[in-house]
């Protein structure tokens, strides 16, 4: 497991010839924010309660905050203390390629960290930790996969619930029919009409789903977990100095702990707009991440 021991700030670099380097300069992505004064978080709209819109259509969540918590340590890093902010809405395919391309310096959403996904984009240290599951109607007979041999199956695009679903189907030749919606919304409408028997996605957002729901006890979620789900902010690769920057934020958070009332604010109270409360006690996986933080992308060093 891959440990972040915190993020000590390299103030001067020498170089090979003895001269000290600039280490804004080594980091690309705080060169471009210098430059361009603004940092751009890239934000999910409709993940709550992580990262979605309030009332005034404005992005919040916990996601959301603790990006809020980096782009304080940049602002003081760079000595620009009005350094602007620009909020990008993302969807599950395009917020990869966004970070990769380097439009967006932070994804402040719902994505897991895969070893696939660091090929493409580098993560922070975990901030999360989530397991896909099955959301089926009440009655169902359904408790896991096998129930699901020749049945058709939402989910979402470019998600990790997706891969695993088709990985799957082919590996246990279930015969599954696996119908992807656009994004969480579209995909449980595949239930929620008939269309699918079920809704594989992290259980986290499931609850979230059917707390918002005017029918919640219409939906229920599979106790058995399919895959276990690291989340982390996604960030641009090979830029050491910026991802121990924004490690650095969140291991602060963790050993000061004020990531414990970060967390009751929005998994175990009541949240805007609709004052929902999830009433999701801290998971112990994500208990002996904050206690030894890591950016492993293996989900078995979860369980």
């Amino acid at each position: 497991m891959a440990l972040c021991l915190g993020a000590a700030w390299p103030a001067w670099a020498a170089t090979a010839a003895g001269r000290a380097e600039d280490p804004i300069q080594s980091s690309p992505a705080l060169a471009k924010i210098r430059d361009a004064g603004v940092i751009t978080l890239g934000y999910r709209d409709s993940s709550p309660p992580f990262s979605y819109l309030d009332r005034q259509r404005q992005p919040i969540g916990y996601s959301i905050d603790i990006c809020l918590r980096v782009v304080d340590e940049v602002r003081r890093r760079l000595a620009m203390p009005t350094l602007d902010v620009r909020l990008m809405a993302v969807s599950s395919a395009t917020r990869l390629p966004l970070l990769a391309n380097g439009t967006v310096d932070l994804e402040c959403g719902v994505t897991t960290n895969t070893a696939e996904r660091n090929k493409s984009v580098a993560f922070s240290v975990t901030t999360f930790v989530a397991a896909s599951r099955l959301m089926v109607r009440p009655g169902s007979s359904i408790r896991g996969l096998e129930d699901l041999r020749g049945q058709p199956v939402a989910t979402t695009v470019a998600t990790t619930s997706i891969q695993f679903l088709h990985t799957t189907n082919e590996s246990r030749q279930l015969g599954m029919k696996i119908l992807a919606g656009l994004d969480d919304l579209e995909a449980f409408r595949l239930l929620a009409t008939g269309r699918a028997v079920a809704f594989a996605m992290d259980d986290v957002l499931l609850k979230s789903m059917i707390a918002t729901q005017p029918e919640a006890a219409a939906y229920q979620i599979v106790e058995e977990p399919l895959t276990v789900e690291p989340y982390a902010i996604g960030l641009r690769r090979d830029d050491a100095v910026f991802k121990r920057l924004v490690d650095g934020v969140i291991v602060d958070l963790f050993r000061s702990g004020a990531i414990h009332a970060l967390y009751r604010n929005w998994f175990q109270s009541p949240i805007p707009p609709k004052g929902i409360n999830l009433q999701m006690p801290m998971s112990e996986a994500l208990k002996r991440v904050v206690a030894n933080p890591t950016d492993a992308s293996d989900p078995r060093l979860y369980r």
